[in-house]
């Protein structure tokens, strides 16, 4: 899908290489440069072959678990005196709450997260736990719906669990540190990268960064069949909504697609595919075994990877 011309407007262009260098060094080490590990075994060499490898990058290392926390950082840090005091809002099945809750606390102000009733307890116990106030809602079209109140009637900051410039600059870190953890030194590079979609919000940033230090390494986004907004959104030219959200992965469940976040990935990443997740059972164990979404192309990559996140 490359190739689409990128907005001109600076404050709807894709953030430059020197931007995105520059955001890293603004979080500094309020986040982690979280390491890469090679997938290796068995099963890996039967799915995949023994030429080909596979990296991780692994924000599940990252403060508050995943990747999210460094563009709920950057969206607060870029807030006044004024907007601090407000505090900031979201929407969120759990990761981005938590994101969230952790940059509000971290930097002096307060936070109200507004989850779907289905979210991971843990995850809602979790946000409490960095200070924010919880709200549940029935789905999570009625939590975007509160969330939205809540910023209009009390002036707070509405922190985008996946769209705009600022979110995209913190996801495109985790590119920016891939690429860099993977080449140079001796080390061949990568030929492709596959990041899971939620609203994209981590895909684009990354495939931004990615494309911008190597034009020719593909980036492959994948999003669960039940929440496959992206996927459509390509095939329609626009972003797309879709009524319902059905899978297991929670944190990939955004029922829609938005302007900055789909034109990033419009423009960056080569191909969105929809992948069949699995229905959760009480004896559902992720198996090396089982095949993952990469499994399903036929390129002969000798270096692939993946990064561990979701959105």
């Amino acid at each position: 899908m490359t190739g689409s011309k990128p907005s001109s407007d600076p404050m709807t262009a894709p953030p430059t290489l020197a931007r995105i260098e520059a955001a890293r060094e603004e979080l500094g080490e309020r986040v982690l440069t979280t390491p890469v590990s090679r997938l290796s075994g068995l099963g890996v060499d039967n799915l995949l072959g023994t030429e080909t490898q596979v990296e991780l990058k692994l924000e599940l290392l990252q403060r508050t678990g995943t990747f999210k926390v460094r563009g709920a950082l950057l969206n607060v840090l870029a807030l006044s005196g004024e907007e601090l005091r407000r505090g900031v809002t979201t929407v969120s099945a759990g990761n981005h709450a938590i994101a969230v809750a952790f940059a509000a606390r971290a930097l002096g102000t307060t936070a109200k997260v507004v989850m779907p009733k289905s979210a991971n307890p843990v995850r809602v116990a979790a946000s409490r736990a960095y200070g924010a106030e919880v709200r549940l809602m029935e789905d999570v079209h009625q939590a975007f719906e509160e969330s939205r109140r809540i910023e209009r009637e009390e002036g707070r900051l509405f922190v985008h669990p996946f769209e705009g410039r600022l979110t995209a600059l913190g996801t495109a870190g985790v590119g920016l540190e891939f690429i860099r953890q993977t080449s140079g030194a001796g080390l061949p590079g990568l030929d492709a990268v596959i990041v899971p979609i939620g609203g994209g919000g981590l895909c684009g940033g990354v495939a931004n960064a990615v494309k911008r230090i190597d034009p020719d390494c593909q980036v492959i986004g994948v999003e669960p069949e039940g929440a496959d907004t992206m996927h459509r959104s390509f095939a329609a030219g626009e972003p797309r909504s879709i009524e319902s959200v059905n899978t297991i992965a929670d944190s990939l469940g955004a029922p829609y697609a938005a302007p900055y976040t789909f034109a990033l990935c419009r423009h960056f990443v080569d191909r969105a595919r929809p992948w069949r997740s699995c229905s959760p059972t009480p004896s559902w164990r992720w198996s090396p075994l089982v095949p993952p979404p990469w499994r399903h192309w036929s390129g002969r990559w000798s270096r692939g990877c993946a990064v561990n996140g979701s959105g």
